[in-house]
């Protein structure tokens, strides 16, 4: 299983001190069906604790995600911020992730090369 966080949203999570053993984390839990959210289309909204104030004063992330495959941060935000997205914003991320989950391997790479991706390494996910 692959991690990723696109572009804009590892700028978003480090603005909000979001750090990426938090988000591996997060994926730990959804790999045992542990998540806020099945939104469809293949994104999911998933609590993430932001330092000390833990996942309900947290932020809230939205993941596209394969099972076994692979997963990417797509959109963050603190939960003080806002409630939810929005249903433009939701199609819009479904759309996104529809592209990036059937990204071959050669695409994977180029993204990454170009920076669009960033690949987020844990040995404990497989």
């Amino acid at each position: 299983m692959r991690v990723f966080k696109t572009k804009s949203f590892s700028r978003r999570a480090k603005d909000m001190g979001l750090d990426d053993e938090a988000l591996l984390k997060a994926i730990r839990e959804m790999l045992q069906g542990l998540y806020e959210a099945n939104l469809g289309g293949s994104i999911y909204k998933k609590r993430v604790p932001l330092g000390a104030r833990g996942k309900s004063g947290g932020a809230r992330t939205i993941v596209a995600f394969k099972m076994k495959d692979k997963a990417i941060f797509l959109y963050g935000f603190p939960k003080n911020e806002r409630g939810n997205i929005n249903k433009k914003e939701e199609g819009a991320l479904k759309g996104l992730a529809d592209v990036f989950l059937n990204y071959s391997e050669n695409q994977i790479a180029d993204a990454v090369k170009a920076g669009d991706l960033i690949e987020v390494h844990d040995e404990k996910i497989h």
